[in-house]
């Protein structure tokens, strides 16, 4: 097991994995909250919220799309766990990147996964402890991405990437 830092952040999915994985560098959210949070420079434990909603799950899956990076089956992604730590760079109120899309966010690097540590979570830092169990995968979660029962074309393209007809409603204001 990894010497995890004690103050973690959490961060709800499919957000999470992808700063684990190391294909997201930023983590939007608002000077406000920075500040509330007290949030600030070093190493943190990354947290998988245990909430998430499907409108926000394929807006994100479609994000990660869009820059080349699949995905995992949402009823894959754990939640409610400590899945890993990642250094914070910087906190920024302007970036050219395509991840940057709020008023401020985190810059993270070096971002080093661990087993999942169930573990409850909060707003902003905080100091965690294991406990608990991981967030059971929710029925929208089980049947997302199948196609409906159709038995001449269910099996397919079984690898084939969710498609969107139009990029989905970005669903934070």
């Amino acid at each position: 097991m990894h010497d995890l830092p004690r103050i973690a952040l959490s961060v709800r999915q499919p957000s999470a994995w992808a700063i684990i994985a190391g294909h997201k560098p930023i983590e939007n959210r608002t000077m406000g909250s920075i500040r509330a949070g007290r949030m600030g420079l070093g190493r943190i434990a990354l947290h998988a919220a245990a909430g998430l909603k499907e409108d926000e799950f394929r807006y994100l899956y479609w994000r990660l799309e869009k820059h080349g990076v699949r995905c995992p089956h949402p009823a894959d992604l754990p939640r409610g766990a400590i899945i890993g730590s990642v250094e914070v760079t910087g906190i920024i109120t302007d970036s050219d990147s395509e991840w940057f899309g709020g008023a401020a966010g985190l810059t993270l690097k070096d971002p080093e996964p661990c087993d999942p540590i169930p573990a409850p979570g909060t707003l902003g830092y905080f100091e965690w402890s294991p406990g608990g169990t991981l967030a059971p995968p929710a029925r929208w979660m089980q049947n997302w991405g199948t196609a409906a029962p159709d038995a001449q074309t269910n099996d397919l393209f079984p690898d084939a990437p969710i498609a969107f007809a139009k990029p989905p409603k970005r669903p934070w204001s």
